[in-house]
């Protein structure tokens, strides 16, 4: 098993530039074509320009049929199925089409793996999580899938099926969803209907507990400014950068993202220069990189270009500026190693933000055991990372996305222990037992803040080049620990939300200034 496993990690490696592709919408957004209409804030003051907004109304198309239920599922004696008005009747918000389509699977199977490894179910087939799982339960109480909601990234679609799995197949519990946008639409039909549990899958963007604050929706994860936690710190108190350009995608996740970076940079004593927004799915960044100030001008260039858009821009940015010198260059979770096949070994040497999962280089008892239960609970699975082709199982659970669905399935399990199964009187002693949880998770402790979102560690990495191959690979320098989405006072629910020009640049003390655990080797040091 071990001699597998091994073998996954550098597939992961291997497989990142399909992720380039199926991430071209980054956590939430839909697509928007037209290049030269994005907006740049010169020195935070400049009045930012019209820029294409995100579309919430496309349908998808072709679209896999959602399912109602996955099959077989548990029934009673009689037939009737088991859960019945007394057990818990899961809803999973998948993503089977749109830009994060090809992590349908993942998703699904990071509840299933919950679900086998801690309430005790079988998986209905050894090589697909969309069959679903039998015979899980938790002090008595049945836990059954009525149905899987089709996600494309859009608030419209993501309602509909929100509302087919809680008011026609009965859902009393729902996880997900994947995107920012969705997240925000779900967070309000969840206020709307209190007694119904949501469980977040991975969407990042900061509004759905920061501002939408419904009692029964719960993050079990970080959002994309904590994500950039401590890369700031990094890069100006190790590295040396005073000033750093920012070029952002122009959307919610977007916004959220750069805001933690922006957050993090400025508030350790940095300053943010430039700021550029090109609309989410630009194909030609031209004319927002002639935005940005020449390598000579900037000490840095911090990017938040998603999916195609990364390579692409940083193709642009080569053809305006000249060749990339790593260690001038840092990104969030879109960097990574297959950037070099593209643009050459000149990108070793950049920082990368962190995500849901640490890099492949750290390996704990946690970590080795996590992984292997998914290799053991089935023989293959088809996820994003291996282009939707059977391959090795901890290849998806080692990414972000399963893993979110993952941990919001513990968190059920452990909510439903706290109660003794009970979820009557409209859930509200397992929505208190939820609010009050500590998961002692894999990748790290989660715990959650007044406003039901997680408090996370995360890894920040940078790009190298391996001295034995010659190739860039991904080195993980430092672990932040324990980061809470209010960063340190930067936002609150009284704060405008992530956006072109806010948070403004401003000094602030961070509780994670000086203390980043060192990572060598793959070892935390702390």
């Amino acid at each position: 098993m071990t001699s597998r496993r091994t073998a996954s990690r550098s597939l992961v490696v291997a497989s990142m530039l399909s992720i380039l592709v199926l991430l071209a919408a980054a956590c939430g957004g839909a697509d928007t074509t037209e290049s030269g209409t994005g907006a740049a804030t010169t020195d935070d003051t400049a009045e930012p320009t019209d820029a294409a907004e995100p579309t919430d109304t496309a349908e998808p198309t072709d679209a896999a049929e959602p399912t109602d239920a996955a099959e077989p599922t548990d029934t009673g004696e009689d037939g009737d199925t088991a859960a019945g008005d007394d057990g818990v009747r899961l809803g999973i918000l998948g993503e089977c089409e749109g830009p994060f389509g090809g992590f349908h699977e993942d998703v699904v199977g990071g509840v299933v793996l919950a679900m086998v490894t801690q309430a005790g179910a079988t998986t209905n087939s050894p090589t697909s999580a969309l069959d679903g799982f039998s015979d899980a339960s938790v002090a008595g109480t049945p836990i059954e899938v009525v149905g899987i909601g089709c996600g494309d990234d859009t608030p419209d679609t993501i309602i509909r099926e929100v509302r087919r799995l809680v008011e026609q197949l009965d859902a009393n519990v729902v996880i997900g969803p994947l995107s920012g946008d969705e997240g925000i639409a779900v967070a309000e039909y969840a206020s709307a209907n209190p007694e119904i549990t949501f469980l977040s899958g991975i969407a990042g963007s900061q509004e759905p507990t920061l501002e939408v604050q419904a009692p029964n929706y719960f993050r079990f994860h970080g959002d994309g400014a904590i994500w950039n936690a401590g890369l700031g710190d990094i890069l100006h108190n190790q590295e040396g950068w005073d000033t750093v350009a920012v070029i952002a995608d122009d959307y919610s996740f977007g916004h959220t993202s750069a805001a933690g970076f922006i957050a993090d940079f400025c508030g350790v004593g940095g300053e943010v220069v430039t700021r550029v927004f090109p609309p989410l799915g630009t194909t030609d960044y031209s004319s927002f990189v002639q935005q940005l100030p020449n390598p000579d001008e900037v000490d840095g260039y911090f990017w938040v270009v998603g999916g195609t858009g990364t390579q692409a821009a940083l193709e642009a940015f080569v053809n305006s500026k000249g060749d990339l010198t790593g260690d001038q260059h840092a990104g969030n979770l879109f960097f990574n190693p297959d950037l070099a096949s593209a643009l050459g070994p000149g990108i070793a040497g950049a920082y990368v933000g962190g995500f849901a999962t640490l890099p492949g280089d750290v390996q704990t008892p946690e970590i080795e055991e996590y992984l292997a239960s998914a290799d053991e609970t089935w023989e293959s699975l088809p996820g994003a990372l291996t282009g939707n082709e059977p391959g090795d199982p901890s290849i998806a659970a080692a990414f972000g996305f399963f893993y979110g669905y993952y941990s919001a399935g513990v968190a059920l399990v452990r909510g439903l222990e706290a109660v003794d199964g009970d979820i009557s009187g409209g859930q509200e002693a397992l929505q208190a037992a939820l609010s009050e949880l500590t998961l002692d998770l894999p990748y790290g402790q989660i715990s959650l803040d007044e406003n039901r979102s997680g408090i996370v560690d995360l890894g920040i990495s940078r790009l190298v080049l391996d001295e034995e191959t010659d190739e860039v690979v991904q080195e993980t320098v430092a672990i932040i620990p324990q980061v809470d989405q209010s960063f340190g006072g930067t936002f609150s629910d009284s704060t405008p939300p992530p956006g072109r020009d806010f948070p403004p640049c401003e000094e602030r003390d961070l509780p994670w200034e000086g203390n980043a655990i060192p990572v060598v080797d793959g070892v935390p040091q702390g």
